[in-house]
């Protein structure tokens, strides 16, 4: 245990600093890589992330196969055939998908196949059954077709030997089905990480609690779960602790990836995480040049993260968007940019800033503009709902003007 240290105990006391967010994100990069790989069946992979590239061992399709309803020929022995030249050929069996045609096929003969089926031996192509007519065992073709016509060859979709997905990719639904079509059942992705949301504060109900006297019921904790299955982590939230040193220190012992703090992490004096976090572990940071979420902290237990978030709403949204996802991604294998479509557009008015922080606008997008909701107000959580999405004002500028194009990072798809 690291001995106390005065000068990290900032109850009642302010700021004596604050860092950077670019030396913030240097400080969590530094102190964050993938982790490790497991096993999953193919069911339970959909949104993982591969821990190694994926090497087909088999052909697909491993035979030939008809690509339309309709005759498996002899390309030759439809040469020639138009409307005013109707050939015949004679048809001498059916072959349906998952089965084979026992007999190869001769010369002017033809058999009934459906799509997705097995290519008769000695058939090279396929005539489409609207080009045909039959009466009884006689098929009337009236097209020509050259030889592997309307044929799926082997390996045509995936050929053995090939790299089908590389390392890192994150698994979408139609990965899903090539890698069945490749006869996998098992795969090697990343360890999702798991992340103990602690969230303190003797004045907090639980989630969706009617409020009571000078109780509130918590908000940051399903905020917090959800931003966290979003980008690939496990939550663990047991639930509200008490604002005590003794309840968060034995939080902190628990086994996890990351720690969230949510609450207790400012300098009010109840604000006891940071000084806890000291003394078990690192505190590395404490206050960012930001706005809102200045008070966010990070530090380390051992080797689990611990980011300490504010208990305010809003600035604990901001401060999550900018560290905490941007951690529990990057341990989870997932690139560590911003989860959010982008768009730019023109600002209906100004947005203000000041030099040496970075600024984090809530925005609407209304008639193709960008119009600025709020940059303070950090327990307005209601704001957010109202906003499309967020400006991000770099801490070397005093903001943009009326008219400017801006980059908005978008809550949703517009």
């Amino acid at each position: 245990m690291a001995s106390h240290d005065p000068i990290r105990d900032v109850r009642m006391r302010g700021f004596a600093s604050r860092t950077s967010v670019a030396d913030a994100f240097t400080w969590l990069d530094g102190h964050t890589t993938t982790l490790e790989a497991e096993e999953v069946d193919l069911a339970n992979v959909a949104g993982r992330v591969l821990a190694s590239e994926i090497v087909s061992r088999i052909d697909v399709p491993p035979f030939p196969r008809g690509m339309m309803d309709g005759y498996a020929i002899r390309a030759e022995d439809s040469s020639g055939a138009t409307p005013y030249n109707r050939l015949r050929l004679r048809v001498v069996g059916e072959v349906l998908p998952g089965h084979r045609y026992a007999s190869e096929m001769g010369p002017g003969q033809a058999v009934r196949i459906m799509t997705g089926a097995r290519l008769p031996d000695g058939a090279d192509a396929v005539i489409p059954v609207e080009k045909t007519e039959i009466s009884g065992e006689t098929v009337t073709v009236s097209d020509s077709v050259s030889p592997g016509k309307h044929v799926g060859h082997i390996g045509e979709d995936v050929a053995q030997g090939q790299m089908v997905l590389p390392k890192g990719r994150r698994l979408r639904p139609q990965d899903l089905g090539v890698l069945s079509s490749i006869g996998v059942r098992q795969l090697t992705v990343v360890r999702r990480p798991r992340v103990r949301i602690l969230v303190t504060g003797n004045e907090l109900l639980p989630p969706g609690s009617a409020p009571r006297g000078e109780q509130i019921a918590d908000a940051n904790s399903p905020m917090l779960e959800a931003f966290i299955d979003r980008d690939g982590g496990v939550a663990v939230h047991p639930g509200i602790l008490p604002d005590s040193e003794e309840a968060i220190r034995e939080a902190f012992q628990e086994n996890c990836d990351v720690v969230l703090v949510s609450g207790g992490s400012s300098v009010g004096q109840e604000d006891y995480a940071p000084r806890v976090l000291a003394e078990e572990g690192e505190l590395a940071i404490h206050g960012i040049s930001m706005r809102p979420s200045s008070p966010t902290g990070m530090g380390l237990l051992k080797s689990t993260i611990v980011i300490l978030l504010p208990g305010n709403p809003v600035s604990c949204m901001c401060a999550y968007d900018f560290f905490a996802g941007r951690a529990i991604r990057r341990l989870g294998g997932r690139e560590t940019s911003w989860p959010y479509p982008m768009v730019r557009r023109k600002l209906a008015r100004k947005l203000v800033s000041v030099i040496g922080r970075v600024d984090y606008a809530r925005v609407q997008l209304k008639d193709g503009l960008v119009e600025p909701i709020a940059i303070s107000g950090a327990s307005l959580l209601s704001s957010t709902t109202r906003a499309d999405g967020f400006v991000v004002i770099p801490e070397g500028s005093e903001g943009f003007a009326a008219g400017s194009e801006v980059q908005v990072q978008c809550y949703s798809s517009q």
